[in-house]
């Protein structure tokens, strides 16, 4: 008889206590909160990087860089006081390019490139600058890495938020 009513009352309690399983509702996340940290971080970062780039630029007494209102700063190698014409939005280009650390330090060798202005894949702050060269001209571009490669780099040599300078030449408009 206890046997009978101990085993009644598990089975009691084994039905009584399952129910159908609910969904757990999700934690609510602060996702404002966080893109708000987020951007105020590297808003951070970037002027400190400003700051590095302006201070190494000032130490250059031999170069004349110009401030972009891309972001970027340049100086003229080669300059072309008498032509007029300058590359624009898909017109073809050939440029010979080296890339660089801020020190000097060759990342990639110089080598030519066609090049489809505005429609090609291409380091976004040079996108920008092949648009200020003339044919012949040679400019040197200092590019601070959120209008390089940014917080990803090229997967390649150049690493994760790093700086580069570029000399690049204009070949040809064609």
């Amino acid at each position: 008889m206890k046997f009978n009513i101990v085993f009644f009352l598990l089975v009691v309690l084994s039905i009584s206590s399952c129910k159908e399983p609910e969904a757990r509702r999700p934690k609510k996340q602060g996702t404002v909160n966080f893109y708000k940290e987020v951007i105020a971080k590297n808003k951070k970062l970037n002027a400190l990087e400003k700051e590095r780039l302006e201070n190494f630029i000032s130490k250059d007494t031999i170069h004349k860089y110009i401030a972009s209102e891309s972001g970027f700063w340049y100086t003229y190698i080669v300059k072309d006081t008498l032509n007029t014409v300058k590359p624009k939005s898909e017109d073809f280009v050939l440029l010979s390019y080296e890339v660089s650390d801020v020190q000097g330090n060759v990342i990639y060798q110089k080598k030519e490139r066609n090049y489809k202005v505005d429609k090609e894949d291409f380091i976004p702050a040079l996108q920008d600058g092949i648009k200020l060269m003339k044919k012949g001209e040679t400019i040197t571009f200092v590019i601070p890495s959120y209008r390089a490669f940014g917080v990803v780099g090229d997967g390649n040599k150049i690493v994760v938020n790093q700086p580069i300078k570029s000399t690049v030449t204009l070949i040809e408009i064609k």
